[in-house]
């Protein structure tokens, strides 16, 4: 990955590693090569984490040593003058990329994330996204999705410093005469850092993984760990045939972790000591003074030649494999293909280094005076910024030319009513624009308040609509995603007719008595949920009571229905069970982007997508006070269940519906709905 400043300092004949820069190069094949074949995380990363924390405390510590200042303002504006180039050049190839090759709907994801790498706070923006079921469901991978580590090691980059310079205040004005050393107080220091982090990482892997792999908290540590390696390493002193034993031991065990571990399920955690600490035993081998030590492998010039690459090399891997899937639609490159993508990246990396890296690392002018680097860190960060919040200006614009149409160009559902169906819809811009489809979620007004608080905690994601002044129905509504969606249809009928609106929603849950088919959590959600409805009493329960699916069979009945809703109908109590509408096997909004709304891709069969004989039929008649609803024929017409219908996306990625969409079903929404119930 980057050459920290410490990295140039030991470029000399006194203090250049060649098997650290070997095992640089070693760490970024590993993680090119997982990536590309394997599709799984190497930990080739964490290998890169601790060797960048390893270099950085060799240089602070030398210069603490020597008695040298620190400066650490210059030291931060050299490094990011250092690192932000290739970054930025990088950054903007991403962004000719996208405008290529992607399809529009996931441009202001890729400007969100480019703002998040120019500011090294994308794994931040990643974890926020990997805990929102709502954002991460379907998301295709991101060209600048690797740059979540790269902005982990610049924040360590700001903060290590700053922990070297307070301990060489601490040392030299307090503990000079006590007897401890510089090292012995940074020892201390990192080995708490190391302590705390891993703990937590452990305990965050284990509850919350998927933000804890983004969480700077929980990486902390290999950062700790690397510069106790820095500490202790002049002191370490093994035999000529343990280096040799640790070298190689440590290398074959770096290489097989990603193998045999699932990486990207168990770390950060205690899974994450495999690759750290077989880096760490390599680097203690060191030069091993034996025709059989690794070090004769790792220090080979054209893995060393590759390490001074490798930075570059990282970044170009990444947006070069998305976007050759993206552009030929395959999962997985072949041999011949993989080869193609890592040279394509190599040739990209050896370029970038050369032409952009090297002359602005031998560039003098900067070097004389501190604003001067900080002149070139503001352009760097400018020629990027610039094109960015230009493009997103204009989407921002083209989202507001879209939402001022006349509605009449744009009736969504209205044009599969009886008397417009068939007719010809006015040519208009199809409306939500790509960059407001992540705010196509129908969502409720706040949470839950006053007597609708569940006591259950598995509930904290209860939400309800305002009050009414005068209450005439209280409705609670169970289930997934499927059924948040509707309540872009049912919250303004609510409002309408008074009545109370609560959800209790869990993504990919849907409502339904404790089966072996739903996940432990999905089982304990649905209880609590249950409880909550018989304590509670509302006067109606809305769900969604089919279950669709990307494969044959295209649509169930969901497990547990019945014996689920049961209890609650019993109680005299409502249960109004809508059917599931489609998925599908592809991103419908991205096939009409690429294709075009008539293209045949984007309007697959009905038999391909819900059952030919409705689940809900089989409920007719088994449960008292169960009203069941079918809005598939405003889904689904013809035949065919298209994409696009009155200009209006109908559905926000390959299965939930758009609120603009459900919003334009709510005259029939509201017709059946009051018909099925015969509710007044």
């Amino acid at each position: 990955m980057e050459k920290t400043a410490a990295a140039k300092r030991i470029q000399s004949k006194e203090h250049f590693l060649p098997e650290v820069q070997g095992l640089r190069a070693l760490a970024v094949l590993m993680v090119v090569t997982y990536h590309v074949w394997l599709g799984r995380v190497s930990g080739g990363v964490d290998v890169f984490l601790l060797i960048s924390a390893f270099l950085l405390t060799l240089s602070f510590v030398r210069k603490a040593e020597a008695r040298k200042p620190f400066r650490l303002v210059s030291y931060w504006l050299h490094l990011f003058k250092r690192l932000l180039p290739a970054a930025v050049v990088v950054i903007l190839g991403v962004l000719i990329g996208t405008w290529a090759i992607l399809p529009p709907g996931r441009w202001p994801d890729v400007l969100d994330q480019a703002w998040a790498s120019l500011l090294y706070r994308q794994n931040w923006l990643l974890a926020d996204t990997a805990i929102d079921y709502y954002a991460q469901d379907h998301a295709a991978a991101s060209p600048l999705q690797h740059f979540w580590s790269l902005s982990i090691q610049g924040q360590v980059f700001v903060l290590w410093p700053l922990v070297f310079a307070a301990a060489a205040i601490l040392h030299r004005t307090i503990l000079r005469r006590t007897g401890i050393s510089y090292r012995l107080l940074l020892g201390v220091a990192f080995g708490a850092v190391f302590a705390v982090s891993l703990a937590y990482s452990v305990q965050q892997t284990a509850t919350n993984q998927a933000y804890a792999y983004f969480d700077t908290r929980t990486r902390l540590w290999e950062f700790a760990l690397g510069s106790l390696l820095a500490l202790a390493v002049p002191f370490i002193k093994p035999g000529k045939l343990l280096r040799t034993v640790l070298g190689w031991a440590g290398l074959i065990a770096m290489v097989s972790c990603g193998l045999l571990l699932t990486v990207e399920r168990s770390f950060p955690g205690f899974a994450a000591l495999w690759p750290t600490l077989s880096a760490a035993a390599i680097i203690v081998a060191g030069q091993s003074g034996s025709r059989l030590g690794v070090d004769r492998l790792l220090s080979w010039k054209p893995l060393v030649a590759l390490g001074n690459n490798s930075y570059a090399l990282y970044l170009w891997h990444w947006p070069v494999l998305v976007f050759f899937l993206a552009q030929t639609g395959i999962s997985t490159p072949g041999l011949a293909q993989g080869l193609g993508i890592l040279a394509a990246s190599l040739v990209l990396a050896v370029l970038t280094t050369r032409f952009v890296e090297a002359p602005l690392r031998r560039w003098h002018w900067p070097e004389r005076k501190t604003w001067r680097t900080a002149v070139v860190v503001i352009a760097c960060g400018a020629l990027l910024a610039g094109p960015v919040a230009l493009w997103q200006t204009q989407l921002t614009a083209e989202e507001a030319a879209a939402a001022a149409q006349p509605r009449d160009l744009t009736p969504g559902a209205m044009a599969l009513v009886p008397g417009n169906a068939g007719k010809p819809t006015p040519e208009a811009t199809v409306i939500p624009a790509p960059v407001a489809m992540k705010n196509e979620w129908a969502n409720l007004e706040g949470p839950c308040t006053g007597a609708n608080v569940p006591d259950n905690p598995l509930l904290s994601s209860c939400s309800e609509l305002s009050k009414p002044d005068v209450v005439t129905k209280r409705i609670v509504v169970l289930g997934d995603s499927h059924a948040q969606q509707y309540m872009a249809a049912l919250g303004p009928i609510a409002k309408q007719h008074g009545w109370e609106v609560v959800t209790l929603l869990l993504g990919n849950c849907r409502f339904g008595a404790e089966t072996p088919d739903r996940v432990a959590e999905c089982n304990a959600f649905n209880k609590a949920s249950s409880e909550y409805v018989m304590q509670h009493r509302p006067d109606a329960v809305f769900t969604v009571a089919s279950l669709t699916h990307k494969e044959a069979p295209f649509e169930t009945e969901v497990p547990g229905y019945v014996d689920g809703i049961r209890p609650f109908t019993d109680a005299g109590i409502d249960v109004v069970g809508i059917r599931d509408n489609p998925r599908f096997t592809i991103n419908m909004p991205e096939c009409v982007q690429k294709k075009g709304a008539s293209a045949p891709e984007c309007n697959p069969p009905l038999a391909e997508s819900l059952a030919a004989s409705s689940p809900l039929d089989d409920y007719k008649g088994t449960v008292d006070r169960l009203y069941l609803m079918d809005m598939s024929d405003f889904i689904c017409a013809g035949g065919i269940c298209p994409a696009v219908v009155g200009n209006v996306y109908v559905y926000k990625d390959d299965n939930h519906l758009t609120k603009t969409y459900v919003q334009s079903m709510i005259p029939m929404f509201e017709q059946r709905l009051l018909a099925a119930t015969g509710w007044k």
